[in-house]
């Protein structure tokens, strides 16, 4: 049975945030707030916690997993940062853009990256996620709580209708503030690509990707 637990996002809980993270870090499941949907978080260096996350949103396995760093370092220590990704990680993170990057394998879940050798690297502005993801250690999965192909939940009650017999924690902070997926911005090879506009638009982007 999953527990829950209240959460303010301006004082998050030390307790709730320590509980939460050791729940992932012994290979459980957590939903999570962030500024745009909750988020289902698992570890992400651990191939059988993220084989969870798969198993629970009914995601296909060629679907790839992206990841919640709470920092430039730890983004690096999981991704190859190009110049233009340093640049956009700079500009935009924290906030609501996925950076779609070449992976370092060896780093993180190979069921991460679903064979595509790359990654997609979330920095959220919640004080909540920040937290976790520093009690955890590592980096965490950022997918929605959702299954796979149904709208992504902005209150908890919705994430816990849809995965609630899988999740171990559930910290609930209200409603999101944006309620709205992030922008996904594939840097992995090529000229920039936008794979989802969300929160940041393209004319926002464009003044980097020129």
């Amino acid at each position: 049975m999953v527990k829950i637990l209240e959460i303010d996002s301006r004082f998050p809980r030390i307790d709730a945030i320590a509980e939460a993270a050791a729940t992932i870090r012994a290979g459980g499941l957590v939903v999570y707030p962030t500024e745009t949907v909750y988020g289902l978080g698992a570890d992400a260096c651990s191939d059988e916690a993220v084989a969870k996350v798969f198993a629970a949103k009914t995601r296909p396995l060629e679907d790839p997993i992206p990841v919640a760093v709470n920092s430039f370092e730890l983004a690096h220590r999981i991704a190859e940062l190009t110049p233009i990704a340093t640049l956009a990680f700079r500009k935009f993170l924290p906030g609501p853009l996925t950076l779609v990057v070449k992976a370092k394998p060896e780093k993180i879940s190979k069921l991460v990256t679903a064979g595509t050798e790359n990654v997609g690297i979330r920095v959220s502005d919640h004080p909540v996620v920040l937290n976790l993801i520093e009690f955890v250690g590592g980096p965490i999965t950022a997918t929605s709580a959702n299954l796979s192909g149904k709208s992504a939940p902005i209150v908890l009650r919705e994430a816990l209708k849809q995965l609630g017999k899988h999740i171990d924690v559930a910290l609930d902070s209200g409603k999101c503030k944006l309620g709205t997926p992030s922008t996904v911005l594939d840097l992995s090879s090529g000229p920039p690509r936008i794979l989802r506009e969300g929160p940041i638009s393209e004319k926002e982007l464009s003044r980097i990707l020129k």
